[in-house]
């Protein structure tokens, strides 16, 4: 009972202090003594104002201008371009990219065992003996969400079921624990 509490406050103090340090050696060089509580403030103003600048016109110039300096650079274009597929496939509100089009049940990694899986994609498959085979491409996170594997399943091998995209994200991100009662599997296709 008192766990949940004790985490919460230690969480809410680390991040009290860790964003009051940040400023803080500002207003004691400027006062000469340390007023807690003040960086905080003055962090939590400059993260609001950045967001309120980054939505103008002209923050939104200054960010597609980082962007292109950025995609500029060798190594680091690389590491931002995946940071950002990473952050809109987690953002399931987003309309425009769907990376995550639905959730759903694999059986994963062995008979008996299932997993959670987000399609990302269809594809074709071409072979020679058995002609054309339609494949999901669905993303198994593994320890976190960015971090999984990736597998081509046939639709017969896909449980669709009743939870949504975000339902899901939560699922894997609470390790099970915000798993509902029950699920209910959808209807297979005839």
């Amino acid at each position: 009972m008192l766990f949940p509490v004790v985490v919460t406050f230690y969480v809410t103090w680390w991040f009290l202090e860790f964003f009051d340090n940040f400023f803080s050696p500002v207003y004691t060089y400027l006062f000469g003594f340390h007023v807690f509580g003040l960086g905080f403030i003055t962090s939590m103003l400059f993260i609001f104002g950045t967001g309120v600048f980054a939505g103008s016109w002209m923050g939104a110039a200054s960010v597609k201008l980082g962007e292109l300096i950025i995609r500029r650079v060798p190594l680091v274009k690389h590491i931002y371009s995946a940071a950002k597929q990473v952050s809109a496939a987690l953002s399931p509100d987003n309309e425009a990219t769907h990376s995550f089009r639905e959730c759903v049940i694999i059986r994963h990694p062995r008979n008996g065992e299932f997993a959670f899986a987000f399609i990302t994609g269809q594809t074709v498959l071409s072979t020679p003996d058995e002609g054309d085979l339609e494949l999901f491409v669905v993303y198994v996170p593994t320890n976190h969400v960015y971090v999984g594997d990736i597998f081509l399943l046939s639709a017969k091998d896909i449980i669709r079921n009743n939870l949504s995209v975000r339902e899901g994200i939560e699922i894997v991100v609470s390790v099970g624990m915000a798993l509902p009662p029950s699920i209910t599997a959808a209807p297979r296709p005839r």
